[in-house]
Formats: structure tokens, C-alpha cells, sequence
């Protein structure tokens, strides 16, 4: 894991020196609209959180930019009337693919520690992995004046549970709106 993210942040820190004049600070918020797919998960239903934070993008070429970016996220899942509220600090890096001027394409690994995870007011965060993989896809929309608008799905890929005497491999997924602004 510690070798992932040194690759990661040698590409990001080699990137920002080729192209520092072309950068773009940016701040977004917006809803998430998660659920957990996997075993036995058919009673469950979708939770409505929120996604706060700041991104960076990082132009290669016209056509194509690198967007990191650092997350407040909720995630969780109601089961019979009982919430289980997910948080997260994520940390996508994002693959944009400019189809037209302001529209792209997006797609990228990201990676989410949890921070905390509570069912009523009960703290049950060692149940659940403290680290949570999962690919996010979507489309993003940036107007000349630096507004941005995106959508996007966040495919989990690795178990949420860290219970040695639970075998399921439910993962969690999370629909996003987004609204934010690039500096």
C-alpha cells in the first residue's frame, strides 16, 4: 500500500513540475446515494450523505487531463429502519477525457480510509475495513467562468467488513452529484 501511493505521488508531484502554470485549484460539494450490493443484501436501501472537498487538475494535453482529489464522502446503508453511517476520506485520482470543450469523460481509481462508522449510536467502525478501493466513473461538465457540474458512480471493489466470521463480500457503491468551482 505504502509503495501505491509513493508511485502515485511521484507522478502527481513529476506532473505539477511539467505543467505548474496550467493548473487549476478547485472546491466541490455534492450528494451521494449509497448502497451495498453483495450477499444478502436484498432488504437493504440507499442512504443519502454528502461529499465535500478540493481538486486539482492537472492538464497533459488539450484533450486529456489527470484530476486528483481529496474528499469528505458519507457512505452506508438502512437494513429494517437501522442506518449505518459510512465516513470516508477519499482520495480519487481521476482520468478526464474532454469529449467536447467543457464536456469529459472520467474515470479512475480511488482509494477511502475510513474515518468512522456508527449504526444508531452505537460506534462500530472495527467491524467495518479500514480502507475501502473502488472505481469511479462519470461525465463532468466545466463552463468557461470555472463552475463545474459532475456525476458520477464510485464501483466498490473490495469487502467492507473486517470480521473474520462474516463471508460476505459486500461492497459499496455511491452515486454522486456534484456542483463545484475551479479557481
Amino acid at each position: 500500500m505504502k509503495k501505491l501511493l509513493l508511485v502515485i505521488a511521484v507522478v502527481l508531484f513529476g506532473t505539477v513540475n511539467l505543467h505548474a502554470q496550467d493548473f487549476q485549484f478547485g472546491i466541490k460539494g455534492g450528494l451521494n446515494f449509497a448502497t451495498i450490493t453483495g450477499d444478502n443484501t436484498l432488504k437493504s436501501d440507499m442512504v443519502t450523505a454528502f461529499h465535500v472537498g478540493g481538486m486539482l487538475e492537472i492538464p497533459i494535453s488539450e484533450k486529456f487531463s489527470v484530476q486528483p482529489e481529496i474528499l469528505f464522502s458519507g457512505a452506508g446503508y438502512s437494513f429494517e429502519d437501522n442506518i449505518t453511517a459510512l465516513n470516508y476520506l477519499d482520495i480519487p485520482i481521476i482520468a478526464k477525457y474532454y469529449v467536447t470543450k467543457g464536456l469529459s469523460l472520467e474515470a479512475g481509481p480511488q482509494i477511502g480510509f475510513l474515518l468512522s462508522a456508527k449504526t444508531e449510536d452505537l460506534d462500530v467502525r472495527d467491524a467495518y475495513d479500514n480502507v475501502n478501493l473502488s472505481l469511479a466513473t462519470g461525465v463532468g461538465y466545466k463552463l468557461d467562468n470555472g463552475l463545474h457540474f459532475g456525476a458520477r458512480y464510485n464501483f466498490g471493489l473490495t469487502s467492507m467488513y473486517n470480521l473474520n466470521d462474516i463471508d460476505d463480500k459486500n461492497t459499496i457503491g455511491v452515486f454522486q452529484l456534484s456542483v463545484g468551482y475551479f479557481f
